[in-house]
């Protein structure tokens, strides 16, 4: 074979081995394309991962947070309805127990906060510690006593004739109860025992309704001399009516 017959040959192997560094190299380029894509795309999803796991551990904290103030709010709230309860005027019974809560789906959905402070305002309104604040205001104000004016001077002389009126009317319900305790029936015994009673009773049954009268109607409190003028009045009016029985 000749030269001639030999180039076309070699031409040919030349042309398959440029082509094949070149395939390598493109080969190359790409594996390492493909890796630094493979880095980033880890580091990225490694970012993603971490993110979302700090704002679950936060989400915990926030739900743990917000579970400890609703217990807070809870026993604030059954605390303050208790105060209320001995506050109000009206018996206890009537008030009831503490309410259940709203339930949620009757509430206006909202924005939730990114914490449980209860001190920022929750969908335009205030929160619900800012409104038990403002009932343990008004609770306080009502509950709030005034100090007692002294009786007005013109009440003083009808401090005994209110404790002799009391004193006879828990004589005469003494007399009766003994006469009543006489009789052959059964109990005799017992119904003379309170007449005798209400007999020692008698003379100072005055005192706790001339200051219930002089509270609530006057706004007054009995001191120690209107207590002195009630307990005469009905030792006086008991005696009397003692020796009008005794005569």
């Amino acid at each position: 074979m000749t030269t001639r017959e030999r180039q076309p040959a070699g031409r040919d192997y030349q042309l398959m081995v440029n082509a094949l560094a070149d395939a390598a190299k493109r080969r190359d380029a790409e594996l390492a394309g493909a890796e630094r894509a493979y880095q980033e795309n880890a580091a990225a999803a490694a970012g993603e991962l971490a993110r979302a796991e700090g704002e679950a551990a936060e989400a915990d904290r926030w739900a743990a947070a917000a579970a400890a103030a609703v217990l807070d709010v809870d026993r604030d709230a059954a605390r303050l309805w208790e105060q209320l309860r001995r506050a109000s005027a009206m018996r206890a019974r009537a008030l009831g127990d503490v309410p259940e809560p709203a339930p949620v789906e009757g509430l206006p959905r909202i924005a939730i906060p990114r914490g449980p402070d209860t001190s920022e305002m929750i969908g335009g309104r205030d929160s619900a510690r800012a409104q038990l604040d403002r009932v343990a205001e008004r609770i306080a104000d009502g509950t709030r006593r005034a100090p007692r004016r002294p009786l007005p001077r013109w009440v003083l002389p009808l401090l005994p004739v209110v404790g002799a009126v009391i004193a006879v009317a828990a004589g005469l319900l003494a007399a009766g109860l003994v006469t009543l305790g006489q009789a052959p029936a059964g109990g005799g015994t017992l119904v003379r025992a309170l007449g005798w009673l209400a007999f020692l009773l008698a003379p100072s049954a005055g005192v706790p309704v001339a200051a219930f009268v002089a509270h609530r109607t006057l706004n007054a409190r009995l001191d120690i001399g209107g207590v002195g003028l009630t307990l005469m009045g009905g030792m006086v009016a008991a005696t009397v009516l003692s020796l009008t029985f005794a005569g």
